[in-house]
């Protein structure tokens, strides 16, 4: 018989505008033996709330939330991780021996089937929302535990070294035998669902931590217990994908992997650390990003000046503010505007973080004597148009670039300064000559990234005037203010993505006399100003005020800026 009359009538009162479209794809769900219920979440027909709570009181069952579900014992000793996973089956309540089963989908006869043959204890179900069960299995049960009982008993076994050190890892390919290898993948697979950059493997005195880094912010990662036994053979693992030694557990060690996730190539940098608890391992994600002036959130007037400035045929640009600051990115992004048929561009780098097609890109390797001086002096014997250093770290490399500069080459490069005139006085701190800086540096960038607003649950906020005039905070734009809230879009965070804000400081005419001049800072800055440069601060309230990100962002983000 089928359910697809009762599934539509109980859509309809969900809320379903579409009736038409409700029976197509029930239909072709039905045609292909998938889920109803996952069909029309799917087809986004209806609110998961809505058609979760229609279905129980249709079907006559319970309707449960997260917040009903009784934490008194793990839910591993409750019930099999690897049942609850596969059926997506959350358990809820312990009454009497009984265990209660939340089910986002109550029609699934093969889950019913499966608990039958695995439970022996009594079983009644309830119904709740797809996205509350998804997040209480992953809480409670931990990423890749539905492979965690088999690990634990074949820990001791060996996987092929051939195949574990494979040249590019596929992440999609199924693996029915649970191993630390799928175990490892699965966190990787998690990781690029939840838009981490870094992965961290941190050895606690009784436990390993495993930790992302989701849009600045660090993020631990619900892990089954006792996790800790495997310490060894996950870093094993992590070590031979990267082509490290595995049998080197005193020194640190760097490295890479090529992943694969649907087709997509991801790269991944590896760095190991020693501890007194074991070896910590950091895996920072470098995804195929496509670069373009419009992702650094720049406003008209600033990218304005900015495409001006790669127009320039010499001089050099610095980009500055502290690590993690997106440095990198945005000096990536510069690359590709100026990356043509006419033009040849050289970079040295330390490490190649991304991948140009048409760019000749060198990575630093000290050990063998090519530094960011050597490689340098090597690119302006090659006839670049372009060339971008990765870091200037010293005063042999910046008076190399400077050259390169002034003999005709538009350079890119980094400084770790905190604002843009700081860039100045970095540079003469180093050892350079004023009249250096003042006739080869075009312009120093500062920047700093803010966590983006989730569009779906952002809301405005109240604000004093008083704090706001003592924040600088313009008060016409107060009925603009925007607060974090959170949702499941973007997992209760309130944020989502991140966005750059800039400041830039164009070396004038004027502001060439004062650095030759060896001018105070403040002196400068206040040139800057007057030259039309637009304080980091001030660039954030703009953002704020166009709803994009939080008072409490722009101010966490420019603590340090004067």
């Amino acid at each position: 018989m089928s359910l697809i009359p009762l599934v539509t009538q109980l859509a309809m009162e969900s809320g379903c505008q579409d009736r038409g479209r409700c029976d197509e794809v029930l239909t072709s769900a039905e045609q292909r033996h998938h889920s109803l219920v996952e069909a029309l979440l799917e087809a986004d027909l209806v609110e998961e709330d809505q058609l979760a709570q229609s279905l129980a009181k249709g079907i006559g069952l319970e309707f449960m939330e997260n917040s009903e579900l009784d934490l008194s014992q793990p839910l591993h000793s409750r019930f099999p991780a690897k049942l609850a996973l596969r059926y997506r089956l959350l358990p809820g309540r312990m009454e009497g021996g009984a265990v209660c089963l939340m089910t986002y989908d109550p029609f699934d006869i093969e889950a019913k089937q499966a608990v039958g043959r695995v439970l022996d204890k009594r079983v009644s179900w309830a119904v709740s929302t797809r996205y509350q069960i998804m997040e209480g299995l992953r809480q409670g049960y931990g990423v890749g535990a539905e492979n965690f009982d088999e690990l634990m008993d074949g820990r001791d076994q060996v996987v092929d070294d051939d195949e574990m050190a494979q040249e590019v890892n596929v992440l999609d390919e199924e693996d029915e035998e649970a191993s630390v290898m799928n175990f490892v993948n699965q966190i990787f697979r998690q990781a690029l669902r939840e838009r981490a950059t870094d992965i961290h493997f941190e050895p606690l005195e009784n436990n390993l931590r495993i930790r992302y880094r989701v849009d600045g912010t660090l993020q631990e990662v619900t892990v089954p217990p006792n996790v800790r036994t495997l310490q060894a053979s996950l870093i094993s693992r992590l070590k031979i994908m990267a082509h490290l030694d595995i049998a080197e557990r005193r020194l640190p060690q760097d490295g890479r992997i090529n992943l694969e996730l649907d087709g997509e190539p991801i790269d991944v940098r590896v760095a190991t650390i020693p501890s007194v608890n074991g070896e910590s391992v950091s895996l920072r994600l470098l995804t195929r990003q496509k670069f373009d002036l419009s992702m650094l959130g720049m406003d008209e007037e600033a990218e304005v000046k900015i495409r001006k400035l790669l127009t320039m045929p010499n001089g050099i640009i610095l980009v500055t503010g502290p690590t993690g600051s997106g440095k990198s990115t945005t000096l990536y992004t510069f690359l590709k505007e100026l990356n043509t048929r006419e033009t040849r561009i050289v970079t040295v780098e330390d490490p190649v973080e991304n991948k140009l097609d048409g760019v000749i890109q060198i990575a630093v390797k000290p050990e063998i004597g090519l530094t960011f001086a050597n490689g340098l002096r090597s690119i302006l014997r090659g006839d670049p148009n372009i060339i971008m250093v990765g870091e200037m770290r010293d005063v042999e490399t910046t008076e190399i670039a400077i050259r390169g500069a002034l003999t005709g080459h538009l350079v890119f490069s980094t400084l770790h300064t905190n604002d843009a005139v700081g860039g100045i006085s970095r540079l003469m701190d180093m050892g350079i000559e004023p009249f250096l800086i003042g006739s080869s540096v075009r312009a120093f960038l500062a920047q700093r990234l803010v966590r983006r607003l989730c569009e779906q649950c952002k809301r405005p906020a109240v604000f004093d005037d008083e704090y706001l005039l003592s924040i600088a905070f313009p008060l016409e734009n107060k009925p603009a203010i925007m607060e974090a809230v959170g949702c499941q879009a973007c997992r209760e965070t309130g944020y989502r993505g991140r966005m750059s804000i800039i400041e830039i400081c164009v070396v004038t005419a004027e502001m060439q006399e004062m650095i030759i001049g060896r001018t105070r800072v403040p002196l400068m800055k206040e040139q800057a100003l007057r030259d039309g440069m637009k304080p980091l601060r001030d660039d954030g309230w703009a953002k704020v005020a166009l709803g994009l990100t939080t008072i409490e962002e722009v101010l966490t983000n420019t603590a340090n800026v004067e």
